[in-house]
């Protein structure tokens, strides 16, 4: 008997009675079961109903279902427009988003076969990005992209592919800093870049040979001017 009205239930059509886009939201529209509000869905989602349409609340509990992979779907691409993600970034905000397991997979397998998603690719505009404008060592942008959880497989090939140097790199972001500790007695100057690089993760044996390399480039040019 219970299983009886189990499928009953299941199987209980209700008619669409409206269809009305929502004001605020022109992407949603209000449905309408049986002259009564029922639920929204997404445009996309809700293309085929129509009013007359009869639906069982198995129909419904899916329809709901796509209805909520499709808002997440869209949100995680708003989120990605901004800049890209790797896998776990993009996962962590749908989860705060409060979307469930299930569907958080769902979307990232779309998200993946419709080419937004790649961490792979991920990575490795990672470590062009960082190196171009913000130069840091090897070892920091490794932590940076296990921080944002890329796999250590993908880490790797991305920095071997970069063919990163790290004396290059220290070189390259203590220049962009030099303007600030150019002046200072030496003393104050290494110390002040050596924790500069020190913060961008380059060793002590590095920091210390971009100091004095540094250093000495700007006594020579002294020394030139002033002859």
């Amino acid at each position: 008997m219970v299983f009886r009205r189990l499928w009953l239930f299941e199987h209980m059509e209700r008619t669409i009675t409206a269809i009305e886009a929502q004001k605020h939201n022109r992407s949603r529209v209000n449905i309408s079961l049986d002259g009564a509000y029922a639920f929204a869905l997404d445009q996309l989602t809700a293309a085929w109903l129509k009013p007359g349409v009869r639906l069982n609340e198995q129909q419904i509990a899916q329809l709901l279902a796509k209805d909520e992979q499709q808002s997440a779907y869209s949100r995680a691409l708003h989120f990605l427009s901004f800049r890209a993600r790797s896998h776990q970034e993009v996962r962590t905000y749908l989860e705060r988003k409060g979307y469930t397991a299930e569907v958080i997979e769902a979307v990232l397998a779309q998200l993946e076969e419709d080419g937004f998603l790649d961490d792979a690719r991920f990575s490795r505009e990672w470590v062009e990005n960082r190196t171009t404008f913000r130069p840091r060592s090897q070892s920091m942008l490794g932590w940076e992209l296990k921080h944002k959880g890329v796999s250590p497989e993908a880490i790797e090939t991305a920095l071997a592919e970069a063919d990163l140097d790290d004396a290059d790199l220290a070189l390259e972001a203590a220049q962009r800093a030099l303007g600030r500790y150019a002046d200072l007695p030496w003393e104050d100057f290494a110390r002040k870049l050596g924790a500069y690089l020190q913060r961008r993760g380059f060793s002590a044996q590095v920091t210390w040979a971009t100091i004095r390399q540094l250093w000495n480039t700007m006594q020579d040019s002294r020394t030139m001017q002033d002859t």
